[in-house]
């Protein structure tokens, strides 16, 4: 069974009034004890990452105890954390420290000043670097799907956005971010990488920013399209369906079944319809590449994966909170929910506040 880790970002805020603070070198300093935590672009978030497991209930456990962790981290700071792709206040973020981060600051300017979003990574266990770029060149066309799920960021700067994920606009800045063509081998995959880094527009391998890449530190496939969820519950069942994909692909691939030849135009458009209406309206279908609404999305994915989910116990658990998302609504429904209630979006990180470290 492949194993499954998680990388989760999270917002830091201020305990009344809701804005990002840029405290994480102080959460960093104190929290030596805790080997999960890293700093991220921006001083108003902290990352963590768990340890790769094959049963989701352990996964989701791990995931918990971090979200409980930079919780109880923050607050010795003055802080909360809070599981939102992007402050729903307005804020002038503050870049970190260290050499990288002032490059990043420096050749893209305005670019990486913007960058303060969460997003969520899961990486998924594979063989070699052919498997994996096999598994990357078939997942393509159901990645967008995977975005309008986890879809929690409709605020920017103060404002409803009119995206459900417009964390995925402001990444989609990168110049190396986004979908990619079919590699067809491990040796494309790589020349490709060696060629954008030999453009100079690069700093490393870190910026390598495809919606999915083999990992350059570990053996696997890490997806990279997904908003952080607010719920710890929604994060579990978006790495169970990315392992069903991974598997689901290796699969196909041993079969000698070829990815499908759908352009990148073609997946930037779905990627940007998927950012815009999350779970509220019309995705486009990979299979037919026609509008069709997300709920007939997701239940082709949940099709697709379904034989992979079955051997790893995983199919009962992803039916049941497919169901209980697609009934409630994603984060970025939640969001605008507490909103329309309240007229706050104080009250929105509040509510944030609450439900990360459930």
């Amino acid at each position: 069974m492949r194993s499954v880790g998680v990388e989760e970002e999270l917002l830091l805020v201020h305990p009344e009034t809701g804005e990002p603070q840029a405290v994480s070198g102080a959460i960093l300093a104190a929290a030596d004890r805790d080997g999960a935590f890293e700093a991220e672009l921006h001083r108003e978030q902290l990352e963590f990452a768990t340890e790769p497991h094959t049963a989701m209930a352990e996964l989701a456990g791990e995931i918990r105890r971090w979200r409980r962790a930079a919780a109880e981290r923050a607050g010795e700071v003055g802080a909360r954390v809070a599981a939102l792709a992007t402050s729903p206040l307005a804020v002038d973020p503050t870049i970190g420290t260290g050499e990288r981060y002032r490059w990043l600051a420096k050749e893209f300017g305005l670019t990486t000043q913007e960058q303060l979003t969460c997003g969520c990574h899961i990486h998924v266990e594979v063989g070699s670097d052919e498997e994996g770029v096999a598994v990357i060149d078939r997942i393509r066309p159901w990645l967008p799907p995977l975005l309008a799920l986890s879809a929690n960021s409709p605020f920017w700067q103060g404002r409803d956005s009119g995206y459900s994920s417009y964390r995925s606009r402001v990444w989609s800045r990168w110049p190396s971010a986004g979908p990619v063509e079919v590699f067809g081998s491990a040796e494309r995959y790589h020349r490709q990488v060696r060629a954008m880094l030999a453009t100079g527009a690069l700093l490393d391998k870190g910026m390598i920013y495809f919606d999915a890449r083999l990992s350059h530190h570990y053996p696997t496939v890490e997806v990279r399209v997904a908003d952080v969820c607010l719920e710890a519950d929604d994060t579990v069942l978006v790495a169970a369906l990315v392992r069903g994909l991974v598997e689901t692909a290796a699969r196909g691939a041993r079969a000698g079944e070829p990815p499908q030849e759908i352009g990148v135009g073609e997946l930037r458009l779905a990627a940007w319809r998927a950012g815009r209406s999350g779970l509220t309206g019309d995705l486009v279908h990979p299979r037919t590449w026609r509008p069709a609404p997300a709920e007939t999305v997701l239940e082709a994915l949940l099709d697709h994966t379904a034989d992979a989910l079955a051997e790893t116990g995983d199919l009962a658990l992803v039916r049941d909170r497919l169901g209980e998302v697609l009934s409630r609504g994603n984060g970025a429904r939640r969001q605008r929910e507490t909103f329309a209630r309240t007229g706050d979006p104080r009250a929105v990180v509040a509510d944030a506040v609450a439900r990360t470290a459930v």
